[in-house]
């Protein structure tokens, strides 16, 4: 199709350039005769589109009062012009109901609550964080009490039921009681399975919790976000007002941050929809939620696992000790947001700090204290059977110096080693000594191994070998004069 710009270089080519027709055709790669017929054009007319006729265009008016009374889909609308003569296809059809079908627009109710009836709760994301020498996904769960629209939030590295428990124990302490119901997602920490029209099948665990704590559970309908707003609302203001462009560079940081920025600035707002600040509402709402229970709930998660040969138990990549005895036996693990409790035989026998590190050994050192005293005693034994049979004497010995000394296996342990410098025999004869003169140590023993060592036997007569008259040597006498050169001087 020719636009304007092509006309006005048809008309240069031509007019101004003066190219016949075949040559302006060359130049602009048209055909000759569409430049003959733009030639003779004295004024640029953009060519309309005919418009196609279609089978369905004597039933269009049909489809449209059909879609105004009442929302029929479009196979349905199909099947009707079908039995009034309509021979195209079924694609052309619901090109065109969607066309002209009105937007449908979903109309929701707005949701009030009574102050202390109902909070919403869930967890968010925000990247990674360093903690210790890894770094782990950083995770927030937020709960809105409903009426007053007074937030909690806490940040954890793990999403795991005791971490989500505890939290909802935090949030109940900030706020001082607990409301009526809980709006909850979809969350596996608490509902086990959803299917659409039949009632969500929650957790054994969290029923329970919400029991101990008087709370009834409420989960959102599937794929129904006006039920869940506050949350959702929540957990995007979360995101947009303190963790956008928060820089924080290390975990331990992060809740302090976030208790500060709830209290500075998030519940004492004024709220976009009440118009009113968080904490004003919640003087209101606080005296109607529901005491918390004295009674403390234990939120522990539990596994049984086998300790290994080097009494070490695992829990997220990390190892914790136990008492060595427990080796490569069965021991039951309890694990809560900041400590490691582990338990044999309902006994508790190790408990450790939580450490959200990686690759960690968390030993406690009272553990391998019984391994290593029976490695002791079997070493001492070895020591007092290697010492034993050094003499027949050895036993007298070794009661003189467990006696007289405070650290026989150091003692025992030089003299074992006398043996092997100056020979069983010599080492026999001074304990025999040792015994007869009373001297009871490691430095008795050595000083008479020495002595007896350095013995030699004694001299006798000299006898001259050689001959005669090697003895009748004469020696001249020695010249004294340069001697006396220098007497005066002296």
């Amino acid at each position: 199709m020719i636009d304007y710009e092509m006309y006005c270089k048809i008309k240069d080519c031509h007019d101004r350039q003066q190219l016949t027709i075949a040559q302006t055709a060359r130049t602009l790669n048209l055909h000759a005769e569409t430049v003959a017929k733009w030639v003779g054009c004295a004024q640029f007319h953009p060519r309309q589109p005919v418009p196609r006729s279609s089978q369905l265009d004597p039933f269009k008016d049909q489809i449209v009062r059909l879609l105004e009374t009442h929302p029929y889909s479009a196979q349905q609308i199909y099947q009707r012009l079908r039995e009034d003569g309509f021979a195209g296809g079924y694609t052309i059809v619901k090109s065109y109901v969607r066309k002209v079908r009105p937007a449908r627009r979903q109309a929701f109710l707005k949701l009030s609550f009574a102050p202390g009836e109902a909070a919403q709760l869930d967890w968010g994301e925000y990247g990674t964080i360093s903690v210790g020498s890894t770094r782990r996904r950083l995770s927030f769960f937020v709960m809105v009490l409903c009426h007053s629209r007074l937030m909690y939030v806490e940040f954890t590295v793990s999403q795991t039921m005791e971490h989500f428990l505890a939290a909802h124990e935090h949030a109940f302490a900030a706020f001082q009681g607990c409301p009526g119901r809980l709006m909850i997602d979809n969350l596996k920490s608490a509902v086990l399975r959803r299917v659409v029209g039949e009632a969500p099948m929650f957790n054994p665990r969290y029923v329970d919790f919400a029991r101990h704590w008087g709370f009834g559970i409420s989960a959102c309908n599937v794929a129904k976000g006006n039920e869940k707003g506050r949350f959702e609302n929540g957990v995007g203001y979360v995101k947009k007002n303190f963790l956008n462009g928060l820089d924080l560079l290390d975990f331990s940081a992060v809740n302090p941050a976030a208790a500060l920025w709830l209290e500075s600035i998030a519940n004492v707002r004024i709220h976009g929809e009440t118009h009113q600040r968080p904490v004003d509402r919640f003087k209101e709402e606080q005296a109607l939620l529901h005491p918390l229970n004295p009674m403390p709930y234990d939120i522990g998660r539990i596994q049984s696992q086998r300790a290994s040969k080097q009494f070490r138990v695992a829990l997220d990549t990390n190892h914790y000790s136990v008492p060595a005895e427990l080796a490569s036996q069965r021991v039951t693990l309890k694990a809560y947001p900041d400590r490691v409790c582990i338990y044999h035989q309902d006994k508790l026998v190790a408990r450790h700090v939580r450490s959200y590190d990686r690759r960690q050994d968390i030993e406690d050192p009272d553990h391998p204290k019984e391994l290593l005293a029976q490695r002791r005693n079997a070493r001492e034994q070895r020591l007092l059977m290697q010492f034993l049979g050094l003499s027949r004497h050895a036993q007298a010995y070794l009661e003189g110096i467990e006696q007289r000394r405070m650290n026989p296996r150091h003692h025992l342990w030089k003299i074992i080693a006398l043996g092997e410098i100056y020979g069983v025999e010599a080492l026999d004869r001074a304990i025999q000594d040792g015994i007869e003169f009373a001297a009871y140590s490691c430095e008795y023993i050595a000083n008479i191994l020495e002595m007896r060592a350095r013995e030699t036997p004694a001299h006798g007569a000299l006898y001259l070998t050689r001959r005669q008259d090697l003895l009748d040597i004469e020696i001249p006498a020695p010249d004294l004069s340069p001697y006396d050169r220098h007497g005066d001087g002296h």
